[in-house]
């Protein structure tokens, strides 16, 4: 597929049952690929698995070849895609390409080397599963949603990542199996995956920092740059950016039930948390040392921390009731707090800009959600966004040059959980928009700030229903 010279081969032994693949190709990646591919076309779910092994070990492009496991519109160089890909230096992948000539992306897996792998299609999900040491195959935490239409095709491939040489990879105990439509309804489990995604076009990677049974909220970003902050189960934790390390829980002594509204001050010392303290109704923003350590009360009426200043002396926090929801800010010493908004609509999710001069929020006040700014003091509120998606919990960039925000559907008016979604980058320099990935997210995938500090990257939580039998050994 594409230009591979000289061309690609394929074997099959019975005796075996393994598949050997040897092909050229310069890449799987970018707008157009080069790779031998052996297919079926197919219409349904499916869940595709196998062993990958590459005989020789070593060459000059060795840790770039990529076997995968792929399903794809079409036979065109260009088509959209998802695969499992399996490089030559052990990186586990999930790659996929959205649209017919669209950028490749990338969410990678920092573990070792899986001894199987597994991508699964239900409807428009592709989730990647993997079995490390022969354990039963697991969910990863890469998943994406991309549509194909029916018929596609569906198989194994081989791509050397040099135009002018030959590799050569075996898939071993392939299974192809068709899934049943799930009974409806149907048992699922949810999991999360705590992710980072580099925002530059040309690079379109993420990598996995972590996963879990369980639901993750909300990454802040570490002031080095070295690491996330997340919530889960009403409590705190810190975990490596590379996905290297199990998360360790951060102390946060007398408060607990904490919630994903939670933010390190701008010298990286301090950490706002919301939280339920002891004798006390609804959850409070206190402050403790980033670190850990024993909690200071700041509100003594309920509220949910949003934003620093970046001066480090003002704290942006949300209270509601009634259906309505505004916008206050209060001295990270205590004292009174000022409304910054009034009224009986929703003013929600305000961070900072990078120079201190505008409040980013969004807002009901016009119809429908969209993104608006504010002076500091609550005056001049200008409409940032004007489509028709509802947008919520815009994040602005340290270097000012970008505002991150969440994109519901036109149908869903909350700010809700495991839903379609899409995240969106708005330029300050020309007021454009475009979607840096879309996923099952929502509430808890980035409701505080989460920009790497050198403005490259961004952290969000996306979600995964899969149904129960999904998770096994297929």
């Amino acid at each position: 597929m594409g230009a591979v010279t000289p061309p690609g081969a394929a074997h099959f032994d019975p005796a075996s049952g393994a598949y050997t693949i040897t092909s050229a190709g310069a890449n799987l990646w970018s707008t157009a690929d080069g790779f031998h591919f052996v297919w079926k076309k197919v219409s349904g779910d499916f869940a595709l698995a196998a062993d990958i092994d590459f005989p020789v070990k070593t060459g000059a492009h060795s840790e770039h070849r990529k076997a995968i496991l792929i399903f794809r519109q079409t036979l065109d160089a260009d088509s959209a895609y998802a695969d499992a890909a399996q490089h030559g230096s052990g990186l586990t992948a999930l790659q996929f390409r959205q649209s017919k000539g669209d950028t490749t992306q990338s969410i990678e897996l920092n573990i070792d080397p899986p001894s199987r792998v597994q991508l699964v299609k239900r409807g428009d999900t592709f989730t990647l599963f993997v079995s490390r040491h022969g354990e039963p195959l697991h969910q990863s935490g890469a998943a994406i949603k991309l549509h194909l239409e029916e018929p596609f095709y569906a198989g194994i491939g081989l791509c050397a990542h040099d135009a002018h040489a030959v590799e050569t990879a075996t898939f071993s105990h392939l299974a192809f199996k068709q899934l049943a439509p799930l009974a409806a309804p149907s048992a699922t489990t949810l999991y999360s995956t705590v992710q980072a995604i580099e925002i530059d076009p040309a690079a379109r990677r993420s990598t996995v920092a972590y996963t879990a049974q369980a639901r993750a909220q909300a990454p802040n970003w570490s002031r080095d740059g070295h690491s996330l902050i997340f919530n889960q189960d009403g409590r705190i934790f810190t975990v490596s950016a590379d996905g290297k390390g199990a998360p360790q829980a951060i102390d946060t002594g007398s408060a607990t039930d904490c919630s994903g509204s939670h933010g390190l001050s701008p010298d990286g010392k301090w950490l706002a948390i919301s939280c339920s303290m002891p004798g006390m109704t609804g959850r409070h923003v206190a402050i403790i040392p980033s670190t850990g350590g024993t909690p200071r009360l700041l509100t003594t009426n309920i509220g949910y921390f949003h934003s620093w200043s970046p001066d480090g002396k003002t704290i942006l926090f949300t209270r509601g009731g009634n259906g309505a929801n505004n916008i206050y800010a209060i001295s990270v010493d205590g004292g009174p707090e000022h409304a910054l908004t009034t009224g009986t609509g929703i003013s929600d999710d305000p961070d900072y800009s990078a120079d201190g001069q505008y409040i980013y929020f969004n807002t009901d006040r016009w119809g429908g959600m969209q993104i608006a700014r504010m002076r500091p003091d609550g005056s001049h509120v200008e409409q940032i966004t004007f489509d028709a998606f509802h947008n919520w919990t815009p994040h602005p960039s340290p270097n000012g040059r970008s505002i991150v925000f969440i994109s519901y559907p036109p149908d869903v008016t909350t700010h809700a959980a495991n839903k379609d979604i899409a995240l969106r980058i708005l330029s300050t320099g020309d007021n454009k928009i475009r979607v840096l990935t879309n996923l099952v997210g929502g509430d808890g995938s980035m409701n505080v700030p989460n920009w790497s500090p050198d403005s490259k990257s961004l952290a969000f939580v996306s979600y995964q229903l899969l149904p129960a039998e999904d998770g096994t050994n297929q």
